[in-house]
């Protein structure tokens, strides 16, 4: 992508590394926020599941991959009053570092 190119709207991906404390209280979690999620138009591409670290000195514990048709469509989503009842569990129950980052467009 060159400096002068215009953004293009598309795809946003979420990449959460999670540490679950307590996992009888955020099964709860799992089940309340995958319907929330996909009414919002998200969808998971990576939920737990093995993974490899091939660089750097980062250990992640839980990998999640998130997917939006938009950031507008993540940021209503984890903004919105539907997931901050959601969200009080996860906080409650693991530790979250999450990233946002833009697609690439159509022929990118």
């Amino acid at each position: 992508m060159t400096g002068d190119a215009e953004p293009v709207p598309g795809r946003y991906y979420v990449l959460v590394d999670v540490e679950i404390r307590e996992p009888e209280r955020y099964r709860t979690y799992m089940e309340k926020v995958r319907p929330a999620l996909e009414a919002a138009g998200g969808r998971y591409l990576v939920r737990g599941g093995a993974h490899t670290v091939y660089e750097g000195g980062w250990t992640p514990a839980r990998l999640v991959l998130l997917e939006f048709p938009s950031r507008e469509a993540w940021e209503t989503f984890y903004e919105g009053p539907e997931y901050a009842g959601i969200r009080t569990v996860r906080e409650e129950t693991s530790t979250a570092r999450m990233v946002g980052v833009e697609g690439l467009g159509p022929g990118m």
